[in-house]
């Protein structure tokens, strides 16, 4: 019923650069993001990351947290080489950037098929989380989460979005805050993690607090991280805190109680507690649980 992912704070890191890998693999970031795509030039780089990548994961490096490499896009030449070098153990999956339509995400689940059948791996391991990053994606988004059972999440790039757009990134977030909703409703529709942008004011962590405390109202579940200091704000809003899981606890008895006597809400602290109260108290303590077992 619920996602078995847990996916907190999904943080991009360089696959070239040895540093910074090894900076990531001592961090607490649910999901790491190894970048071959944009972060990763001149293009020459673009072997050296997979090469790296592909020592760094079979040597146990990142063997505490999910890793999904940002690929390069199906235009680039790169992709196929990307896909075929590092479909391997310890790789849960791979960040899909310009997913326009729900038929890009078709053809990458296709291309990974090809490839697990070709190595003998079952069809279905490596899962996809397509980056939302134009105004064709955002008006998309729901056949996007629908297009491959492989979709885990889908995050927002709202840079991308905003040059595609013509618009202006306003330090209110005026600007994207209905991609961001649209976003959010398309993943939680079709049982798909929400991701958030990420935020480039990376020193700036009172601005991420407001936009962590926004994104969160509006549904997400995580969001995009370019630097281990956002992590731990985005872990405490992202979490459930210990009043959450106490009244969430409670909220299940008082419900189970008031089911053994025939009644089909419960009051607690003068509230009525029906039954969509009840799966978001369920939600909650999943989530918790996740995030003890991480």
């Amino acid at each position: 019923m619920f996602n078995k992912h847990l996916m907190r704070s999904l943080m991009f890191v360089p696959g070239h650069n040895e540093r910074l890998m090894k900076s990531a693999a001592r961090s607490n970031a649910d999901v790491l993001l190894l970048d071959i795509e944009d972060s990763v030039q001149p293009v020459e780089n673009k072997q050296m990351a997979r090469n790296k990548i592909i020592e760094m994961v079979t040597n146990g490096d990142f063997k505490n947290h999910q890793v999904y490499p940002r690929v390069n896009d199906r235009e680039s030449g790169e992709l196929l080489r990307d896909i075929h070098q590092l479909t391997i153990d310890g790789v849960q999956g791979f960040m899909y950037p310009k997913s326009q339509t729900g038929q890009d995400v078709y053809f990458f689940d296709k291309l990974l098929e090809t490839i697990e059948y070709e190595k003998g791996i079952p069809v279905g391991t490596f899962k996809i989380i397509p980056l939302i990053e134009t105004s064709a994606a955002v008006l998309n988004a729901q056949e996007i989460c629908q297009a491959s059972p492989r979709v885990t999440a889908i995050a927002f790039g709202c840079e991308d979005f905003i040059g595609d757009l013509g618009g202006i990134h306003d330090h209110e977030g005026k600007s994207i805050y209905n991609p961001r909703a649209l976003i959010a409703m398309a993943a939680k529709a079709n049982k798909v993690i929400p991701i958030d942008t990420v935020h480039i004011h990376v020193h700036d962590l009172e601005d991420l607090e407001k936009n962590i405390i926004l994104a969160k109202s509006l549904g997400f579940e995580g969001m995009l991280v370019l630097n281990p200091k956002e992590l731990p704000l985005v872990h405490q809003y992202y979490s459930p805190s210990e009043k959450e899981i106490e009244d969430a606890k409670e909220m299940l008895e008082l419900y189970k109680e008031a089911q053994s006597e025939g009644k089909g809400v419960a009051l607690m602290n003068g509230k009525f507690i029906g039954p969509p109260m009840v799966i978001m108290a369920k939600k909650m303590l999943h989530r918790h649980e996740l995030i003890k077992t991480k």
